[in-house]
């Protein structure tokens, strides 16, 4: 190449570069993200039904709570979620919040003490599941610690309220009756490193908020109660396990309750403790074991158990998910069935009104076999997802009791299925 077009190319170059760097400069800088890039609302809508030949006499599939109604469709829940999320990568403050609401036949399990878990007597009812505020502070640890004010959902448990998170329709003995739902007070999670995550906070109790100690206040006792444990976050993210503990005084502080256990309600502790491990083997199959152990001072009741689920996805459109559980409930105190729709909420309050069929010493087992069907939706600005998950269970007595169809049955044989809308 001669060396007058070598110059006449630099000179090109250059030219280009600058004329780059001036419409760089013309356009400035990038804007910097917004705080409400992440700001969201989203929702859905669960319907479902459960079939059971022989259901206990007053129609309840026994063991189960959220698809207690045998051979009747239930609208579970119509569910919105109002949110920004503190940003999981923040070096500085940032602040989020999360409020949702759901109303469905779910709500009659849900419900915080206190708010609205009386304004309506009916089969469908109305739930806030959360609402709080959200920090994250840049201190102690590289990670620094996140805030969490108000109401929230608990930590423990493999299964949560929330139905398109969930592998199944029906839910475990664990999640039934094995661990709380929600709580009222500050949680802090301190990000120890990479790999361990430190949880610690304080509550009003399970499923309580504030004002004691009526029948119909909004905590059933004086106890405060703690809630934490550890996280652990292994081979890259493939493997989470994450071990808590919530102790605290939950027997309502009535005078039936007081004559019942023969204790101060508000000083006898209730221990529930949870390990839940999830290992993604790969792209397609996941697996999850689920540890549980509660202990009720107060009534010198516990109960304890495992789970296991594994997940295997075929392809876009078909999941296989099966679940297998052995849960003891050791006096039974902890498994039962509730006749009204206001029955589990009477019974958290202390209220000697309420009707419930009632467990006895049982070792349960369920095994619960089912698909997640997702069909690929046509482009449209309102439905992101469908899901139906038919399943088929079978749940049965371990030492000889019969706590089904009314007490005829040491076994029970359910098939059911949901579809859940996503927005």
């Amino acid at each position: 190449m001669m060396l007058k077009e070598i110059v006449a190319a630099a000179v090109g170059m250059i030219a280009l570069s600058a004329a780059a760097a001036a419409q760089a400069e013309d356009k400035g800088p990038s804007a910097p993200a917004s705080w409400w890039d992440t700001f969201s609302i989203s929702g859905h809508l669960e319907g479902g039904v459960t079939f059971n030949t022989y259901p206990q006499p007053e129609g309840l599939n026994f063991g189960q709570l959220f698809t207690d109604k045998a051979n009747a469709p239930l609208l579970n829940q119509a569910l919105i979620t109002v949110q920004r999320p503190i940003d999981p990568k923040a070096t500085g403050y940032d602040f989020g919040f999360k409020f949702q609401a759901m109303y469905g036949t779910d709500a009659r399990y849900t419900h915080f003490l206190g708010q609205f878990d009386e304004a309506i007597d009916d089969i469908g009812q109305f739930d806030i599941v959360e609402a709080n505020l959200q920090v994250h502070l840049p201190w102690l640890t590289r990670g620094g610690i996140d805030l969490k004010i108000g109401e929230y959902v608990t930590l423990e448990g493999a299964e949560v309220i929330s139905a398109p998170d969930n592998p199944l329709y029906s839910h475990s003995y664990i999640f039934n009756f094995g661990i709380p739902l929600k709580h009222t007070g500050v949680l802090t999670t301190t990000h120890l490193n990479d790999w361990l995550d430190l949880y610690a906070g304080f509550d009003t109790g399970v499923n309580t908020t504030f004002g004691c100690c009526g029948l119909y206040t909004g905590d059933n006792n004086r106890g405060v109660a703690f809630d934490g444990g550890f996280g652990f976050n292994l081979l890259d993210g493939a493997l989470t396990i994450l071990a808590t503990t919530h102790i605290g005084a939950e027997n309502a502080n009535t005078p039936v309750i007081q004559t019942a256990c023969n204790c101060d309600p508000n000083t006898a502790l209730r221990y529930l403790n949870d390990v839940t491990a999830i290992w993604k083997v790969d792209d397609k199959l996941t697996l999850i074991a689920d540890l549980n152990y509660v202990r009720d001072d107060g009534f010198k009741a516990d109960g304890y158990g495992a789970a296991l689920y594994g997940m295997y996805q075929i392809n876009d459109l078909f999941k296989v998910v099966g679940r297998a559980e052995i849960w003891r409930d050791n006096s039974g105190f902890f498994v039962a069935g509730y006749l009204g729709n206001l029955d589990f909420v009477k019974v958290e309050h202390g209220d000697p009104s309420a009707q419930i069929v009632a467990g006895t010493p049982t070792t349960y087992a369920e095994f619960t076999l089912g698909l997640n069907i997702t069909p690929r939706m046509p482009a449209n600005p309102v439905v992101k997802a469908l899901i139906f998950r038919p399943e088929i269970r079978f749940d049965t007595s371990l030492n000889g009791t019969t706590p089904y169809a009314g007490g005829a049955n040491a076994s029970q044989f359910t098939i059911a299925s949901d579809i859940i809308i996503k927005f």
